[in-house]
């Protein structure tokens, strides 16, 4: 039989194999756990925040750093297809057991931070679906998601939650953006950098959820977790990479468009909206009665599955970090995952009650602070010929990688400067 009928022949002299419209879909899930980790309630608020506040100014801000996250999990992507160990411990190997352990311990603490508005938004959301107090809600969500985290195919599980979760998300919001009718030609001024006065905390939080480190860090190890090889790469590119990551950009995008048109922004830094009541009324206006519904649907999606993806990624990291292994079965795993989850029950039921939506973008900004040195080992490990072979990165991978990482750090910075005035 020729080669041509069984497939191609790729660049790397591997015979990629033609497959169906069903077998190609079936290769999504790993970008979309990502991307579902990074489109959490942080995000969500955020991005109201960021249009009530500054109206379409900062339209800019997500779609550089979504084409940023695109380039560094798709480094992430081939590392997981090169590698033949898991990424934390390929740091371990190249840098000393000691980084591995830094990298690992940074990525749990991010989980920590995004534990926390995760636990508030779920709790949130639950309680404007159903009724109730939300924190009754956060701890029903905790339980469900715990649950899930024991099962024993944990992570194929994980993976078609996160699927129909990020389907309801876009659904959710793509309706929401049909409704309102935002002004397009002010949307398209905001692709000019700007950064309006008081804007630095909303935008620090953008950028920590829409150019995640640790997320991009993560999708490695669903990569080797799904047996990915050098043959599957163009495939997964495009049927799970490109719209893993770019879903949650445009999802964003479209929050902040509807927020900006609904409260007629720019508001101003002290208007901005700072309270649940306020964000449920983003879509009010503009579908009834029935769209504060819209919004708590999409808001639980979005809280729910970024709850899941969040713990299961920092329970399998900080476990592979200590040579545990790098399987959501484990029992390591199992236990940091669930020292995860309570954490953010712990810290909504101490101070969740006071100002909520302050709680989730103030534990949304500080992820920034581990992402540099996850954004370094990322560039250099996947620019590394002896290691990655011919998916190496190229020369415009390369500098953009740098770029990402100049950017993580540069925020990191701002953030730093902000403590201490």
């Amino acid at each position: 039989m020729s080669t041509q009928s069984q497939g191609e022949v790729t660049g790397t002299g591997q015979l990629t194999p033609r497959r169906s419209i069903w077998k190609l879909l079936a290769m999504a899930g790993p970008a979309f756990v990502v991307g579902c980790w990074g489109f959490g309630p942080g995000n969500l608020t955020t991005s109201i925040q960021a249009g009530s506040g500054f109206g379409y100014a900062l339209v800019w801000v997500v779609v550089a750093a979504t084409v940023l996250m695109l380039v560094i999990a798709d480094m992430s992507v081939r590392i997981g297809i090169k590698s033949p160990v898991s990424l934390l411990t390929a740091v371990k190997q190249r840098f000393g057991t000691w980084v591995g352990y830094l990298a690992g311990g940074a990525v749990f603490v991010i989980t920590l931070m995004f534990s926390v508005g995760n636990a508030v938004g779920s709790g949130l959301a639950l309680s404007m679906l159903v009724g109730g107090p939300p924190l009754f809600g956060t701890i029903v969500c905790t339980i469900a998601v715990a649950t899930l985290l024991l099962l024993r195919n944990v992570y194929t599980m994980i993976e078609k939650v996160m699927l129909v979760a990020m389907a309801l998300m876009a659904l959710t919001f793509v309706i929401s953006a049909v409704v309102a009718k935002p002004d397009w030609w002010r949307a398209a001024e905001g692709l000019i950098p700007t950064v309006p006065a008081g804007s630095t905390t909303v935008v620090i939080a953008l950028i920590g959820t829409c150019l995640s480190a640790n997320a991009a860090f993560f999708t490695a190890y669903g990569t080797q977790e799904r047996k990915r090889t050098e043959a599957d790469y163009r495939d997964v590119t495009v049927v799970d990479t490109i719209p893993g990551i770019a879903a949650p950009g445009i999802m964003t995008t479209l929050v902040i468009l509807v927020a900006a048109k609904v409260f007629n922004g720019p508001l101003g830094a002290e208007n901005m909206v700072s309270t649940i009541a306020g964000l449920a009324q983003v879509f009010e206006p503009v579908a009834g009665t029935v769209g504060t519904w819209i919004f708590a649907l999409g808001y639980f999606a979005a809280a729910f599955s970024a709850m899941t993806a969040n713990a299961t990624a920092g329970g399998i990291m900080l476990s592979d970090a200590l040579g545990h292994g790098a399987s959501a079965s484990t029992k390591t795993a199992r236990i940091f995952s669930g020292i995860i989850l309570t954490w953010g029950v712990l810290i909504t039921a101490i101070f969740g009650g006071k100002s909520p939506v302050a709680l989730i973008v103030l534990a949304q900004s500080l992820t920034v602070l581990t992402a540099p040195i996850l954004a370094f080992l990322l560039v250099y490990l996947s620019s590394r010929a002896d290691f990655m072979g011919n998916l190496r990165n190229r020369w415009w991978q390369v500098a953009l990688g740098i770029t990402a990482f100049g950017v993580v750090f540069w925020f990191w910075i701002q953030l730093i400067i902000g403590f201490f005035n």
